[in-house]
């Protein structure tokens, strides 16, 4: 038996013993959303207001594609990670579980019709 004070067993795991990971997670893919933001706007924006042959022979290009999918789902994994944090801060209960995998089907389904448009694009 080990004689562990409850400062020691707690020690890194912070009050829930986990979140740190998702805290990471959250402060990366901010960061990635600082810099993939600006280059999609400038990106799309060179693209903007052409016709639809000249909106397909840009996005055939490979970097306005990777771009604009990187920025979709960076953007919606970034989505699904705050909208999770919201849900387990105000909704308890089996309302809450419902919730969290409702929003995570919806985010990914939405960053998965993105890449596939995009992909429709490109291809």
């Amino acid at each position: 038996m080990a004689y562990l004070t409850d400062r020691k067993r707690a020690t890194g795991l912070g009050s829930a013993k986990t979140g740190t990971a998702h805290f990471w997670a959250m402060k990366v893919s901010s960061v990635a959303l600082l810099i993939l933001i600006p280059l999609f706007v400038f990106t799309f924006g060179s693209a903007l207001g052409g016709t639809y042959a000249e909106i397909l022979a840009y996005y055939s290009r490979p970097g306005p594609a990777i771009i604009a999918a990187l920025t979709l789902v960076v953007g919606f994994k970034h989505f699904n990670d705050g909208v999770q944090v919201l849900i387990e801060d105000y909704v308890h209960g089996m309302a809450q579980k419902i919730a969290i995998i409702l929003m995570t089907c919806l985010s990914y389904g939405a960053a998965a019709v993105g890449v596939f448009a995009i992909a429709r694009l490109a291809l």
